[in-house]
């Protein structure tokens, strides 16, 4: 069986893009998320006070990017593949994920507040980013069922991701360590759960469908 020729778009597919994603997954919180702190005023963490009102476009471009590429790539491969991929690769990065997570906020906790925390037992953290990883990847894969027609794609995948960000709302009112924070303020607290979600359904399946021009899916067996 012939292999296939090396081409300069494999070094764009295999080497370049994925070092723009990487640098930029920890460009936004590393130096992103700063520029907007010092633009858009945070204020008192625990209150709220003194915080500029743009102040939630920092969480939306740092915390909320994070997430959406982290669900998009399960996302697109349940689209373009099928839902085991899907919901493997999102198992796979949903817990890497969520172990960054928590371990960035059980630093945060202790710097800022001074208090020891272990939010990896926090039910919230595993729900948002494990579970919600699988489900994102496997009902989207589930309900388009291999169909590469774009409205069935669209259809997939922004019920997916309404369904997750859903869940990730009711996950942070209910069982999350901090869920005090999400109750004193319900609208922003789902405003913040499904923004992100809303352009990822929206998105992902578009990128998927692009890739389905240039053969870029998995062979299907």
């Amino acid at each position: 069986m012939e292999t296939e020729k090396f081409k300069l778009s494999d070094i764009l597919y295999g080497l370049v893009i994925p070092l723009i994603v990487g640098l930029l997954i920890v460009a936004f919180p590393a130096v992103i998320r700063p520029a907007l702190d010092g633009w858009f005023s945070p204020g008192d963490l625990m209150t709220g006070e003194g915080a500029s009102a743009y102040a939630f476009l920092t969480p939306i471009f740092t915390h909320g990017f994070a997430l959406m590429v982290m669900f998009a790539i399960p996302l697109i491969l349940g689209l373009i593949w099928n839902k085991w991929a899907g919901g493997a690769a999102g198992f796979l990065l949903g817990t890497l994920l969520y172990l960054g997570e928590a371990g960035y906020n059980n630093q945060f906790t202790a710097v800022n507040y001074g208090m020891s925390v272990n939010l990896y037992a926090d039910p919230s953290f595993i729900g948002n980013y494990i579970v919600g990883g699988i489900l994102v990847g496997y009902i989207a894969g589930g309900l388009s069922n291999g169909s590469l027609n774009f409205k069935r794609m669209l259809g997939a995948g922004l019920t997916a991701s309404l369904v997750v960000g859903a869940l990730t709302f009711l996950f942070n009112m209910t069982v999350a360590e901090s869920k005090w924070m999400s109750q004193a303020d319900p609208a922003y607290a789902l405003f913040l759960a499904m923004l992100p979600m809303i352009f990822l359904g929206i998105i992902a399946p578009i990128v998927a469908k692009v890739m389905t021009w240039y053969g870029l899916q998995p062979t299907r067996r």
